[in-house]
């Protein structure tokens, strides 16, 4: 199909001295969902377009919201509660910025799950159109993962591991469905744990898991992501990890533009913006792949690298002002903007205190 397009074969695999060290395990890729029983379903919208949400916790992770893309004045304020009230008064403030970071630390699990469905759905409510997930994750179960990264598909993310950061086993999942990645950190892969297994014989064992497999393949494939990484999830030992190298990671659709939300993104903008403003924006979007968006770079950097990007080809247009990822860039250009006009504003005002007044009585 066309998300295919375009991808090199994966690369040939590192050494093992390169690719491999040992598992966290805190997270890992786990698999505890009935074989039997359809998968977990995200939250109905009917349900989170009211007030009366189901109830519903965080979990093992530590998660704040902040509504800036600078993460050098920090992560903003921890995130307690998922009910209706506390999301509102968590995000109201991002009304004025326009953008929402989600930062998370921890586990993926169903609390996560939740979370990312109930940012979702506040950020629409709110009108805000910049949706940044900041994550540092060891991983945890695959479920949750597949049915937080479906919701994440559908409300149009972009993903931050930043240096420091990990994203290790079930986390990729997570990885795989963001709009936009922006990739520093530690990123692995390690084989899956059957925890709810009743095999005793390999065999048994093996069906389990390529039942799972069959799910990941169908997931990662949905989300322009390769196949591979559901055979990795089948091969590397579990007490072991596989890092995956900056070649892997964009041959493995880890990184940069989603490819899936690239094409249908291609046939709406054609439409409604015009064959010059598509092939600008894919202009851009390949330069900020390109010359900003290599793994291992700071994401303070990537940014600031993409914000330099948008005059070169054009950006902000005003055509279609609210087009990503440009628009993106193009707030936090004006964020910057205003808080140089500030400060100069303060300086002078601060000058014009400290003047020797002169004058007669």
């Amino acid at each position: 199909g066309l998300a295919a397009c375009g991808r090199e074969p994966p690369p040939a695999a590192p050494t093992e001295s390169e690719a491999r060290t040992s598992a966290d395990s805190s997270g890992g890729a786990i698999s505890s969902a009935p074989l039997d029983k359809p998968a977990p379903k995200p939250t109905p919208q009917d349900v989170l377009a009211g007030t009366q949400w189901p109830p519903a916790l965080i979990g093992e992770g530590q998660a704040s919201i902040s509504c800036s893309s600078d993460y050098a004045d920090g992560d903003g304020e921890p995130l307690h509660s998922l009910d209706y009230f506390a999301m509102v008064d968590a995000m109201s403030p991002c009304r004025d910025t326009g953008i929402v970071r989600l930062h998370y630390r921890g586990k993926i699990d169903a609390g996560f799950a939740d979370m990312v469905e109930r940012a979702a759905a506040m950020a629409t409510r709110m009108g805000i159109q910049h949706r940044i997930l900041d994550l540092d994750s060891p991983g945890g179960l695959i479920e949750d993962a597949m049915r937080a990264g479906d919701s994440i598909g559908d409300s149009h993310w972009t993903i931050w591991v930043r240096e420091g950061a990990v994203c290790h086993s079930a986390c990729v999942l997570i990885l795989a469905a963001g709009d936009q990645r922006l990739v520093s950190g530690a990123v692995g892969i390690h084989r899956m744990i059957r925890l709810s297994s009743s095999a005793t014989t390999r065999q048994q064992l093996n069906a389990e898991l390529q039942q799972v497999h069959s799910q990941l393949v169908d997931y990662l494939g949905r989300n322009g992501a390769a196949s591979a990484i559901a055979d990795l999830m089948m091969t590397v030992p579990s007490r072991d990890l596989r890092l995956l190298s900056a070649d892997e990671l964009h041959s493995f659709g880890l990184e940069g533009a989603n490819p899936v939300q690239e094409d249908l993104e291609r046939l709406r903008v054609l439409r409604q913006c015009g064959n010059d403003f598509l092939r600008r924006k894919e202009a851009f979007q390949r330069a900020l792949d390109v010359d900003c968006g290599k793994p291992g770079r700071h994401v303070d950097a990537m940014h600031a690298c993409g914000v330099d990007l948008l005059s070169k080809y054009g950006f902000p247009d005003k055509r279609c002002p609210d087009e990503p990822p440009m628009a993106e860039y193009a707030h936090v250009a004006e964020q910057d903007a205003r808080q140089a006009a500030a400060e100069k504003d303060k300086a002078a005002e601060d000058e014009g205190k400290d003047a020797p007044r002169t004058g007669t009585r």
